[in-house]
C-alpha cells in the first residue's frame, strides 16, 4: 500500500513539474514575441528617422534664386522638423511604455501600444515620404525635363516639317497654324530662361503646356487639310450637284418634298461655316465627327433619289397593269351585278353566293376611290413616288384578294351554267338511247314483248319528264337537276340493254329453230325440243326458246351455238 501511495506520488509529482515548465515555456515564448515586435517597431521608426530629407534640402540651398523657391525650402525643412519633434517623439513615447508593459506582463496593454505604434510610424512614413518626393520634384528636375524637352522638340521638329512639306494644303489657315506654332517655340525659350533661374515649379507649368500645344497641333497638323477639303470642296460640290439634281428631278416631276432638302441644306452650310469658325482658332474638337455626319446626309440624298427614279419605274410598270386588270374586273362586276336578278331567277342560287358578289362590289368600290385618290396625288405632285409605290402594291393586292373572292362566286355561278348545259345534252343523249330502243323494238316484228320492256319504258319516260320540268323549273335547283339526270339516264341505259338483250336473244332463237328443222327427221328428240322452243318462243320466253334450241340441236350439231352467233354478227 505504502509502495502504491510512493508511485501515485511521484506520478503526480512529475506532472506537476512538467506543467510548471510548459507554463514557464509559454509565458517566456509569449514575451519573446512582444520583445521581437518591439524591436521590429523600433527598426521601423529609425528608418522613418532616417529618410534622406536633409540630404535633398541640402541640394536645393545652392539653386535657391528667387522668393517662391526660398519659401518652399524653408516650408519643406519645417515639415520635416515637425515628423521630427512630434511623429518620432511621439513614437519613441509609446515605444517606452510598450517596455514598461512588457516588464509588467501585461500583454493586453501591449497590444494596444503596438497597434497604436504601427499607426504612428504608418503616419510618419507616409509625411516623410511625400515630402521626399516633393524635394526630388526640384532637385531632380533639371535631369527630369531636360529629358522631356529633348523629346519634346524632336516630336515638334516632326511637326513642324510636316507642316512645311504640305503647307500648300492649309489653305488661309496658314497665318493661324504658324503663329501657333511660333508660339510653342516661344514656350521652349520660356522654359531655358525659368531653367537658368531654377525657378522648378514654372517648369513643371511650361512643360505641361509644351505637352498640351504640341499634341494639340499635331491633330491640327493631320486633320485640318481633311477638313478644309470637306468643308470648302467636297461639301459645297456636293450641294451642287444636289441642288442640280432636285431642279432636273422636279422638272420630270418628282415630288421632294418629303425630303425637306431647302431646309436641310440650308442647316448644313450653317454648320458647315460654325466648323470653319472653330477651325480657324484651331479648334477641332468634333469638327471630323460633324463634317462626315453632314457628308453622310448629302450621300445618303442620291440615294434617295435613286430610289425615287427606281419607285417611279416599278409605280408605272404595276400601274399600267392595275388599271388594266381594274378595268376588267370592273367590266365583269358590272356585268354580274346588272345580271344578278335573272341570274337569281334562272338559278337557286345560296344566300352566301349572292352575299360574295355584294360584298365584292363594296370592296371593288372602295378600290375604285383609292385609286382615284392616288392619281390625283400623282397629279398634284403631293406624295413621293416611294409613298405611291408602295399604295400601288398595297391597292394591287387587295384588287387580287378580291379577284379570288370573285372567282369564287363565279365558278359557283359557272358550275352551275355547266350543269344546266350538261343536263340539257345529256337529256339529248338519253333521248337518242329512248328513241332508238323504241326504233329497235319496232324493226323485229316479235310474236310477243315482255313485260319488263314496257314497265322500264314507262320508269324511261318519266324520268326524261323530270329532267324536262326540272329544266323549266326557274329558278332551277341545280343539285335536283343533276338527281333527275343521272335517274333518267341509268333508267334509259337500262331500257336499251334491256331491249338489246331481247332483240338479240330472239333473233338467235328464230335462227337456231330454222336452222335446227333439218335436223328434224333424222331425230326425233331434235323434233320434239324444237317444238317446245316454239312454244316458248311464240309465248314471248325467248331466253328459253334459245336455251332449248341450242341444246336439242347439239345432239345433231356440236357447233350450232357459234354459228348463230356468228350468223347474228353478220
Amino acid at each position: 500500500m505504502e509502495g502504491q501511495i510512493l508511485v501515485i506520488s511521484t506520478i503526480v509529482f512529475v506532472c506537476f513539474i512538467i506543467l510548471l515548465l510548459c507554463f514557464l515555456f509559454i509565458r517566456k515564448k509569449i514575451k519573446n514575441t512582444y520583445e521581437k515586435m518591439a524591436q521590429r517597431l523600433e527598426v521601423e521608426k529609425n528608418k522613418v528617422l532616417s529618410t534622406p530629407v536633409p540630404l535633398e534640402l541640402s541640394k536645393i540651398e545652392p539653386i535657391i534664386k528667387n522668393d517662391m523657391m526660398e519659401e518652399k525650402y524653408n516650408e519643406w525643412n519645417e515639415k520635416f522638423t515637425t515628423i521630427k519633434e512630434k511623429n518620432i517623439l511621439l513614437i519613441d513615447d509609446i515605444l517606452i511604455e510598450l517596455d514598461s508593459s512588457l516588464e509588467k506582463r501585461d500583454y493586453k496593454k501591449c497590444i494596444e501600444q503596438i497597434a497604436q505604434a504601427e499607426l504612428e510610424i504608418c503616419k510618419a512614413r507616409e509625411k516623410s515620404n511625400y515630402l521626399l518626393e516633393q524635394i526630388k520634384d526640384i532637385t531632380l528636375s533639371e535631369e527630369k525635363y531636360r529629358s522631356i524637352i529633348t523629346k519634346l522638340k524632336t516630336k515638334y521638329r516632326k511637326l513642324n516639317s510636316s507642316y512645311q512639306n504640305h503647307k500648300n494644303l492649309y489653305d488661309d489657315m496658314q497665318e493661324a497654324v504658324e503663329l501657333q506654332l511660333e508660339n510653342i517655340e516661344k514656350k521652349f525659350l520660356d522654359f531655358e530662361k525659368v531653367m537658368e533661374a531654377n525657378d522648378y515649379i514654372e517648369v513643371v507649368k511650361i512643360v505641361k503646356a509644351l505637352d498640351a500645344m504640341i499634341d494639340h497641333m499635331a491633330i491640327v497638323v493631320e486633320e485640318m487639310p481633311d477638313l478644309l477639303l470637306m468643308a470648302k470642296q467636297l461639301i459645297p460640290k456636293r450641294i451642287k450637284e444636289i441642288d442640280d439634281t432636285v431642279k432636273a428631278m422636279e422638272k420630270e416631276e418628282y415630288s421632294l418634298e418629303y425630303l425637306n432638302i431647302d431646309y436641310n441644306i440650308e442647316e448644313s452650310q450653317k454648320n458647315v461655316d460654325g466648323i470653319l469658325d472653330k477651325i480657324k482658332v484651331l479648334n477641332l474638337t468634333d469638327c471630323m465627327f460633324e463634317l462626315k455626319t453632314i457628308l453622310d446626309y448629302l450621300d445618303s440624298l442620291f440615294v434617295d433619289f435613286e430610289k425615287e427614279r427606281l419607285s417611279r419605274k416599278v409605280f408605272e410598270e404595276i400601274e399600267k397593269d392595275f388599271s388594266k386588270k381594274l378595268n376588267k374586273t370592273n367590266k365583269i362586276v358590272e356585268d354580274i351585278y346588272n345580271q344578278l336578278d335573272d341570274i337569281k331567277n334562272m338559278y337557286d342560287l345560296e344566300e352566301n353566293d349572292i352575299k360574295i358578289i355584294h360584298d365584292v362590289k363594296k370592296v371593288l368600290m372602295v378600290i375604285n376611290d383609292d385609286y382615284a385618290n392616288l392619281m390625283k396625288k400623282l397629279e398634284n405632285l403631293s406624295a413621293p413616288y416611294s409613298m405611291l409605290h408602295k399604295e400601288i402594291e398595297d391597292l394591287m393586292l387587295r384588287l387580287r384578294k378580291m379577284e379570288e373572292d370573285l372567282d369564287i362566286s363565279l365558278k359557283s355561278l359557272g358550275n352551275m351554267y355547266d350543269d344546266e348545259l350538261r343536263a340539257r345534252e345529256q337529256l339529248n343523249d338519253i333521248e337518242h338511247f329512248l328513241k332508238e330502243s323504241k326504233n329497235k323494238m319496232r324493226s323485229y316484228k316479235l310474236p310477243i314483248i315482255s313485260d319488263i320492256y314496257f314497265v322500264e319504258l314507262k320508269e324511261a319516260n318519266e324520268a326524261m319528264a323530270e329532267v324536262i320540268k326540272e329544266l323549266e323549273r326557274k329558278p332551277i335547283v341545280i343539285k335536283t337537276l343533276n338527281t333527275r339526270v343521272d335517274t333518267a339516264r341509268d333508267l334509259v341505259l337500262k331500257l336499251y340493254h334491256t331491249t338489246n338483250e331481247m332483240v338479240k336473244t330472239a333473233i338467235l332463237a328464230e335462227k337456231s329453230i330454222v336452222y335446227g328443222n333439218r335436223f328434224r327427221a333424222y331425230y326425233k328428240e331434235v323434233d320434239e325440243g324444237i317444238s317446245q322452243a316454239e312454244d316458248y318462243f311464240y309465248k314471248g320466253e325467248y331466253k328459253k326458246s334459245l336455251d332449248l334450241v341450242l341444246k336439242t340441236c347439239s345432239i345433231a350439231d356440236e357447233g350450232i351455238y357459234r354459228k348463230m352467233l356468228a350468223l347474228y354478227d353478220k
